[in-house]
């Protein structure tokens, strides 16, 4: 595994159980802070999987480069 993606993991994780915890100690009964927080970490997902996606285009690069 590269630094890259471990570092990336590691926010991931770390984003995941800060939703995890804000949605369990939230009491707002209408559910707004649920859904914001709930559309922040989609959002969150959603940008590291384009930043992957770049990382690997990257490597698919080098690759390339190596082989010719």
């Amino acid at each position: 595994m590269t630094k890259e993606t471990k570092i990336i993991v590691g926010v991931l994780a770390g984003a995941a159980l800060g939703a995890t915890i804000a949605l369990a100690l939230s009491s707002d009964s209408t559910g707004d802070i649920k859904d914001k927080v709930s559309d922040w970490f989609t959002d969150l997902l959603d940008s590291s999987k384009d930043k992957l996606a770049g990382v690997a285009d990257k490597v698919k690069d080098k690759i390339s480069e190596i082989k010719a």
